[in-house]
């Protein structure tokens, strides 16, 4: 099966094979090497001189883990919201006492610098923003984002990123764009099994923390991760496994060179976004936050996305996600991360071409694979 979901996503055999090492101690001087290798890779893939932690946990895990460390009751949070991760970000500000201050955005756009501004001028007392870089149910992406990493830093304001379906797949330098906590997680553009989210730490991030009486949560306490850390450990038991996969995945990113990952995810979304145009697809993303990572396509008038997806599994092995939150039944999704080439982007498009047309619409034969191979050549 050919996985074209936003996540997981398809493991390279290298990194499948690096799962069956034996497992090693976690206390011992083999998993310290593998803990030392995996820290430098991710500092490479954020751009950031600030410590990297790696928690056994979703990528939303990772997102609980940065709010909470930081955020005080009461904080004013400014939290843009313009899809359903979004909108979790802001729920998780709420549940752990923060005050988020939305930024209502339509569902297929993202927020501009213009709208930021005008909220942080606005609202007195804000302590942070909150944003994500990457909206994964719509396709969207924030292209502002060092902008208002700026803007951030001006005001003395924290800076909180889930760049969950971004990194390694958009331009992202963590420390360049003054983020003080950056998230995101194993099985999108880095190519590694689902089950491991990494959160970067800025000196004003730890500031912060210093100043909180009590931690907010005990596994994700980053004062405990920092206190390992040291040792080259985690505090708790690590998914031994799944770091030799991360390890694989992040020694095969940079034989690639980040810069060439990021052009590679950038030219596969291009092929994606006019193969789907030219079919007489409609696209939910406005064209100038289109992702790199995630293409939304609204339903063909007639055809639901469950019909479409069970279809492309059925007659072709290959996995594509349908709508989330109010987007559920109305729009379909292809993720377009990892190991993506040209190879997976012209069987997805030759494999919905042909499902599209076997339940009636009216698709010239080949004109999405023709579009999609003059933007490769």
């Amino acid at each position: 099966m050919l996985l074209m979901t936003p996540g997981p996503t398809n493991i390279p055999p290298r990194v499948a094979e690096a799962m069956t090492r034996p497992i090693i101690n976690h206390r011992g001087p083999e998993f310290h090497e593998l803990y030392g290798n995996i820290e430098e890779s991710l500092k490479y893939v954020f751009q950031t001189r600030n410590e990297v932690f790696v928690l056994t946990s979703s990528g939303t895990g990772g997102v609980e883990c940065a709010v909470s460390n930081v955020i005080y009751r009461g904080n004013k949070i400014l939290v843009p919201v313009n899809g359903e991760f979004s909108h979790r970000l802001k729920e998780i500000v709420g549940l752990f006492g923060g005050q988020p201050v939305e930024i209502p955005v339509k569902w297929g756009s993202a927020v501009g610098i213009e709208r930021i501004r005008e909220a942080v001028d606005e609202e007195r007392g804000l302590k942070g923003i909150a944003v994500v870089y990457n909206e994964t149910s719509t396709g969207s992406a924030t292209r502002c984002l060092g902008e208002i990493g700026k803007l951030a830093k001006e005001n003395g304001l924290l800076l909180i990123v889930d760049a969950i379906s971004a990194m390694a797949g958009e331009e992202l330098p963590v420390d360049d764009w003054d983020i003080d906590l950056c998230v995101t997680c194993s099985q999108k553009s880095i190519a590694a099994p689902p089950g491991l989210a990494m959160v970067s730490v800025s000196e004003k991030a730890w500031e912060t923390m210093e100043g909180m009486a009590t931690a907010r949560s005990y596994y994700f306490d980053l004062k405990k991760f920092r206190d390992s850390h040291e040792r080259r450990e985690t505090p708790f038991t690590p998914a031994v496994t799944l770091f030799y996969a991360l390890d694989e995945a992040l020694k095969m990113l940079r034989e690639e060179g980040l810069k060439r990952r990021v052009a590679r995810h950038r030219v596969c979304a291009k092929a994606f976004y006019g193969a789907l145009d030219a079919m007489g697809l409609e696209l939910l993303a406005e064209e100038d936050v289109r992702s790199n990572t995630v293409i939304a396509v609204k339903n063909p008038s007639g055809i639901s996305d469950k019909d479409i997806r069970e279809r492309m599994l059925k007659d072709h092995g290959i996995a594509i996600a349908g709508g989330m939150g109010q987007l559920r039944g109305s729009t379909f999704r292809i993720g377009s991360m990892g190991i993506v080439s040209k190879r997976e982007v012209i069987a997805t498009v030759d494999g919905l071409e042909e499902t599209l047309r076997s339940m009636g619409m009216k698709v010239e034969k080949g004109v999405g694979v023709e579009t999609a191979e003059r933007t490769f050549r």
